[in-house]
């Protein structure tokens, strides 16, 4: 079974043509506060808009111990000249299936641009390359058709509906499922 010791040593940070893929550090928490407490935007992330700063510095702590756990994953903030303007990751990293989750968000501002296409492009190749994945799975509200499209260019296919699955905004959602395969990811060309 391969393993990946760079989940536990140095922080894997890469880079695009705008980007700067890095550790998220407490320095991080005011901009990453910015993007969380977006309620317009909150319904896609999975949870709650934050409402203090506090939250945000909670939040990087436990992407930060996302790679000390059994199934470890990385969370990338996201700098494009000089500003945190989103995160993106891969997590729930199953060893033995070879296979993960994926999970990311963007700032207003910096949306519409090619970035976050961009960004996990390269976390997809990092993935790929580096914990040998097989299969890589996406959760996605149904009407968050920004996010089905940008899947859709990195090559993910639709699978189905998970009948509430996910709950904030103090309702069940229903989520829809989408992956990559390696040999699909393969074929992708940015």
């Amino acid at each position: 079974m391969p393993t990946a010791p760079h989940h536990r040593d140095v922080f894997p940070t890469l880079h695009t043509e705008r980007l700067h893929l890095r550790e998220l550090t407490p320095h991080d928490a005011p901009a990453l506060f910015a993007i969380y407490r977006d309620a317009e935007a909150m319904p896609w992330f999975g949870i709650d808009p934050m409402t203090d700063v506090s939250q945000a510095h909670a939040l990087i702590a436990t992407f930060a111990q996302w790679r000390t756990q059994a199934n470890p994953g990385t969370r990338w903030g996201l700098e494009c000249e000089g500003r945190l303007i989103g995160t993106c990751g891969l997590f729930k990293w199953n060893r033995q299936w070879n296979s993960c989750a994926l999970a990311c968000e963007l700032a207003p501002a910096a949306r519409g641009k090619g970035l976050m296409n961009e960004a996990l492009g390269s976390a997809l190749d990092w993935g790929f390359a580096q914990m040998q994945l097989h299969r890589v799975e996406a959760l996605v509200h149904p009407r968050n058709l920004a996010s089905q499209a940008l899947l859709g260019r990195l090559g993910f296919s639709r699978e189905g509906v998970l009948r509430e699955a996910g709950f904030w905004a103090g309702r069940y959602q229903d989520l829809q499922v989408f992956s990559l395969l390696a040999h699909e990811h393969a074929k992708v060309s940015r």
